[in-house]
């Protein structure tokens, strides 16, 4: 995960949040060097983007695991090409190097 360049963080009001010590732990040491606020701004920007709509998921083949037949349930993009998937369409999920599925056109795969 890359730290989305939005604002200086002198620009940036301040918040106070509170978590519990195993998670900020945890999440101290996922961020590696971005730092766990940075982290934390990109995990939020990302909800804020899926749930408005903005957000198109992106991967490259070498974050690929796996992938195996679907049925896509509803319109969705894959997420090699950008390419739209109907709702109805035989599609691919990919399973990420990360646990995470995403959706992928068929013919998006070498």
């Amino acid at each position: 995960m890359h730290t989305l360049t939005r604002t200086t963080t002198t620009e940036m009001e301040v918040t106070s949040i509170r978590l519990e010590r195993e998670l900020k732990e945890k999440l101290k040491g996922l961020s590696g060097n971005q730092g766990y606020q940075a982290l934390i701004r990109d995990i939020l920007w990302n909800y804020v983007q899926q749930k408005s709509g903005d957000y198109t998921q992106t991967a490259s083949p070498s974050d690929l695991r796996a992938s195996f037949p679907a049925i896509a349930q509803q319109d969705d993009r894959c997420a090699l090409t950008g390419k739209l998937i109907r709702s109805g369409d035989n599609m691919l999920l990919g399973y990420t190097t990360d646990g995470t599925l995403i959706p992928l056109s068929m013919g998006s795969l070498p």
